[in-house]
Protein backbone atom coordinates (compact mmCIF):
# COMPACT_ATOMS: atom_id res chain seq x y z
CA UNK A 1 0.00 0.00 0.00
CA UNK A 2 2.81 2.62 1.15
CA UNK A 3 5.02 1.25 -2.43
CA UNK A 4 2.25 2.08 -4.12
CA UNK A 5 1.43 5.45 -2.69
CA UNK A 6 4.56 6.73 -3.34
CA UNK A 7 4.32 5.27 -6.70
CA UNK A 8 1.55 8.09 -7.05
CA UNK A 9 3.21 10.51 -5.48
CA UNK A 10 6.42 10.62 -7.73
CA UNK A 11 4.19 10.11 -10.94
CA UNK A 12 1.93 13.02 -9.74
CA UNK A 13 5.08 15.60 -9.35
CA UNK A 14 6.42 14.19 -12.96
CA UNK A 15 3.26 15.12 -14.88
CA UNK A 16 2.59 18.29 -12.30
CA UNK A 17 6.23 18.50 -14.31
CA UNK A 18 5.20 17.50 -17.70
CA UNK A 19 1.63 19.53 -17.84
CA UNK A 20 1.90 22.38 -20.25
CA UNK A 21 1.02 25.44 -18.38
CA UNK A 22 -0.76 27.35 -20.61
CA UNK A 23 -4.23 29.34 -20.35
CA UNK A 24 -5.89 28.00 -23.02
CA UNK A 25 -5.81 24.35 -21.81
CA UNK A 26 -7.39 25.36 -18.34
CA UNK A 27 -11.13 25.47 -20.30
CA UNK A 28 -10.70 21.76 -21.05
CA UNK A 29 -8.84 20.23 -18.26
CA UNK A 30 -8.58 20.92 -14.70
CA UNK A 31 -4.80 20.00 -14.60
CA UNK A 32 -4.45 23.87 -15.27
CA UNK A 33 -5.90 24.99 -11.79
CA UNK A 34 -4.81 21.75 -9.68
CA UNK A 35 -1.47 22.28 -10.57
CA UNK A 36 -0.85 25.50 -10.02
CA UNK A 37 -2.61 24.88 -6.16
CA UNK A 38 -0.61 22.14 -5.76
CA UNK A 39 2.63 24.03 -6.56
CA UNK A 40 1.39 26.90 -4.56
CA UNK A 41 0.03 24.64 -1.46
CA UNK A 42 3.80 22.74 -1.67
CA UNK A 43 5.43 26.50 -1.57
CA UNK A 44 3.14 27.79 1.69
CA UNK A 45 1.58 24.82 3.73
CA UNK A 46 4.47 23.89 5.28
CA UNK A 47 5.00 27.21 6.90
CA UNK A 48 0.99 27.76 7.46
CA UNK A 49 0.96 24.44 9.24
CA UNK A 50 4.10 25.72 11.83
CA UNK A 51 2.00 29.05 12.47
CA UNK A 52 -1.45 27.33 12.66
CA UNK A 53 0.33 24.91 15.31
CA UNK A 54 2.33 27.06 17.09
CA UNK A 55 -0.59 29.80 17.20
CA UNK A 56 -2.87 27.28 19.01
CA UNK A 57 0.02 26.12 21.54
CA UNK A 58 0.48 30.07 22.03
CA UNK A 59 -2.93 30.83 22.72
CA UNK A 60 -4.16 27.96 24.45
CA UNK A 61 -1.14 26.06 25.79
CA UNK A 62 0.07 22.51 26.13
CA UNK A 63 -3.20 21.16 26.68
CA UNK A 64 -4.33 21.57 22.86
CA UNK A 65 -1.10 19.42 21.50
CA UNK A 66 -3.47 17.04 20.32
CA UNK A 67 -5.35 19.72 18.59
CA UNK A 68 -3.01 21.60 17.01
CA UNK A 69 -0.66 18.71 16.13
CA UNK A 70 -4.13 18.06 13.57
CA UNK A 71 -4.21 21.30 12.63
CA UNK A 72 -0.66 21.09 11.44
CA UNK A 73 -0.95 17.88 9.96
CA UNK A 74 -3.99 19.04 7.73
CA UNK A 75 -2.23 22.04 6.46
CA UNK A 76 0.72 19.56 5.10
CA UNK A 77 -1.84 16.75 3.60
CA UNK A 78 -3.21 19.52 1.31
CA UNK A 79 -0.43 19.43 -0.98
CA UNK A 80 -0.65 15.90 -1.07
CA UNK A 81 -3.49 15.86 -2.22
CA UNK A 82 -3.01 17.44 -5.10
CA UNK A 83 0.02 15.18 -6.08
CA UNK A 84 -2.43 12.13 -4.97
CA UNK A 85 -4.96 13.72 -7.93
CA UNK A 86 -2.59 14.08 -10.45
CA UNK A 87 -0.35 10.92 -9.86
CA UNK A 88 -4.07 9.09 -10.56
CA UNK A 89 -4.58 11.09 -13.45
CA UNK A 90 -1.57 10.59 -14.85
CA UNK A 91 -1.70 7.14 -15.18
CA UNK A 92 -5.89 7.28 -15.86
CA UNK A 93 -6.41 6.02 -19.53
CA UNK A 94 -7.38 7.98 -22.34
CA UNK A 95 -11.28 8.33 -23.75
CA UNK A 96 -11.21 7.94 -27.18
CA UNK A 97 -12.12 11.16 -28.33
CA UNK A 98 -9.22 12.52 -26.21
CA UNK A 99 -7.31 9.32 -28.13
CA UNK A 100 -8.01 9.97 -31.64
CA UNK A 101 -7.25 14.36 -31.17
CA UNK A 102 -4.17 13.36 -29.54
CA UNK A 103 -2.96 11.34 -32.67
CA UNK A 104 -3.82 13.43 -35.17
CA UNK A 105 -1.75 16.36 -33.28
CA UNK A 106 1.65 13.55 -33.04
CA UNK A 107 0.53 13.34 -36.60
CA UNK A 108 0.64 16.80 -37.50
CA UNK A 109 3.83 17.36 -35.46
CA UNK A 110 5.45 14.51 -37.54
CA UNK A 111 4.63 16.03 -40.43
CA UNK A 112 6.18 19.53 -39.47
CA UNK A 113 9.54 17.08 -38.47
CA UNK A 114 8.89 17.18 -35.01
CA UNK A 115 10.32 13.58 -33.13
CA UNK A 116 6.76 12.74 -31.78
CA UNK A 117 5.41 9.36 -30.88
CA UNK A 118 1.97 8.24 -31.68
CA UNK A 119 -0.21 6.93 -28.73
CA UNK A 120 -0.43 3.27 -28.07
CA UNK A 121 -3.18 1.42 -27.18
CA UNK A 122 -3.13 1.67 -23.69
CA UNK A 123 -2.66 5.73 -24.03
CA UNK A 124 -2.85 7.49 -20.39
CA UNK A 125 -2.82 10.80 -19.48
CA UNK A 126 0.44 11.80 -18.81
CA UNK A 127 1.25 10.72 -23.00
CA UNK A 128 -1.12 13.06 -23.79
CA UNK A 129 0.99 15.73 -21.29
CA UNK A 130 3.74 14.97 -23.50
CA UNK A 131 2.30 15.52 -26.32
CA UNK A 132 0.65 19.02 -25.67
CA UNK A 133 4.21 19.87 -24.28
CA UNK A 134 5.94 19.37 -27.63
CA UNK A 135 2.89 20.69 -29.51
CA UNK A 136 2.90 24.21 -27.63
CA UNK A 137 6.69 24.55 -28.27
CA UNK A 138 6.23 23.59 -31.88
CA UNK A 139 2.95 24.75 -33.01
CA UNK A 140 2.27 28.43 -33.83
CA UNK A 141 -0.10 30.32 -31.66
CA UNK A 142 -2.70 30.55 -34.63
CA UNK A 143 -3.34 26.57 -34.11
CA UNK A 144 -4.41 27.18 -30.64
CA UNK A 145 -6.67 30.00 -31.08
CA UNK A 146 -8.78 27.72 -33.86
CA UNK A 147 -9.04 25.46 -30.75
Amino acid sequence: MTFKLFKTLTSGRRYMKTWPMVKQLSFYFPEYRVVRATELALRFMPLLAIIAASSQLYLYGWAVLPQAITIGLFFLSLPLQGLIWLGWRASHPLPLSLFDWCNSLSIKLQGMGVNCAQLGAKACYLDMAIILKLAFESLDNSYWEEL
